[in-house]
């Protein structure tokens, strides 16, 4: 199937005090023969970013390397703790980087595992799931479970109400979180209280086999983009038949019994309508459900932490978590 090229330009419909991000932030146009250029520009320091300790300082980060699934090497998890921890049990979340699948890593969401932590009270487990296509499925989602299975299992040690453990991320991390919610009802074996969704990947048709709105995915991740990241994690084009739902979250049968649900994102985002779908499906099953569109934001807008659209996300989000995870 070939898919209509987006020739409508959005950018007259962008918030005014995000717009300029798109002139300094480079377009990704990922590829096979891109892919370590791009990782490595993601990776690198930048210059007078701020420091999360400085920003954050009341809150400890310790790592770890917690067991894999069978025949699957450990996963690399770093733990955020509030310094002065109460005495009566905390909630967590496992928290789940963005990137496409095929980009990023725990490192690169310090500071917002740190402010997590701060406002909450919560602790956060951040995963550095191995990438695609070095990786394919279902070996991603498989470091998230091993995450979910290891602070499960240190409840009791760590102080925290195992009744009380979310699973959350963005992007690609979003995708992730939303399929391991749904591995995690299947198994049976440990239980989620909440998923956080920021803008989530959860569909390998959009850009694929099924046409995006006119106004979606302009910037910052495009319809290209998205088709690499989910060939990458497959194995094979997207779109096609036969994806598993702990691949692609969209594709599950039925919602029934997923946990309560919290999903934002932007209305010229790619991810848009996917996000949507699924929203009003986890409705119609009866899961509490909280749904945010921003009007006038693109993919990852929240990189610009002075717009007032920002300031809106992250009190929403913030605010879902901590109403969700209340002892």
């Amino acid at each position: 199937m070939t898919l209509k090229p987006t020739t409508t330009s959005s950018r007259h419909l962008i918030d005014p005090e995000i717009v300029d991000l798109l002139d300094v932030f480079p377009t990704l146009n990922l590829s096979a023969e891109t892919l370590p250029t791009v990782r490595a520009m993601m990776g690198a320091p930048v210059e007078g970013a701020p420091d999360p300790v400085e920003l954050f300082p009341d809150v400890t980060t310790t790592e770890y390397r917690v067991p894999g699934a069978e025949g699957d090497p450990d996963v690399r998890v770093l733990y955020y703790e509030p310094k002065n921890k109460v005495t009566t049990p905390s909630a967590a979340l496992v928290w789940i980087h963005g990137g496409g699948y095929v980009i990023g890593s725990a490192d690169a969401d310090e500071i917002l595992c740190r402010r997590i932590v701060t406002e909450t009270g919560a602790a956060v487990a951040s995963v550095d799931y191995r990438l695609a296509p070095e990786t394919t499925a279902p070996g991603l989602v498989e470091d998230c479970y091993a995450a979910l299975r290891w602070i499960h299992g240190k409840a009791d040690e760590f102080g925290i109400d195992a009744a009380r453990i979310a699973v959350g991320g963005a992007s690609a991390g979003g995708g992730l979180a939303a399929c391991l919610a749904i591995l995690a009802r299947d198994r049976g074996e440990f239980p989620i209280a909440y998923q956080l969704l920021i803008y989530p990947m959860l569909d390998d048709r959009t850009a694929s086999t099924r046409d995006p709105h006119p106004y979606a995915g302009e910037f910052l991740w495009t319809p290209g983009d998205n088709r690499f990241g989910w060939a990458s994690i497959l194995g094979n084009e997207p779109g096609g038949e036969g994806v598993s739902p702990y691949t692609a979250a969209a594709r599950v049968e039925s919602v029934e019994g997923l946990p309560a649900t919290f999903i934002s994102v932007g209305a010229l985002d790619l991810f848009l309508e996917e996000d949507l779908d699924y929203a009003r499906r986890l409705i119609a099953a009866g899961v509490p459900t909280e749904l945010h569109v921003y009007p006038g934001a693109y993919h990852a807008y929240d990189m610009n932490p002075e717009a007032q659209v920002t300031g809106c996300y992250f009190r929403d989000f913030l605010g879902g978590l901590t109403r969700s995870l209340k002892g």
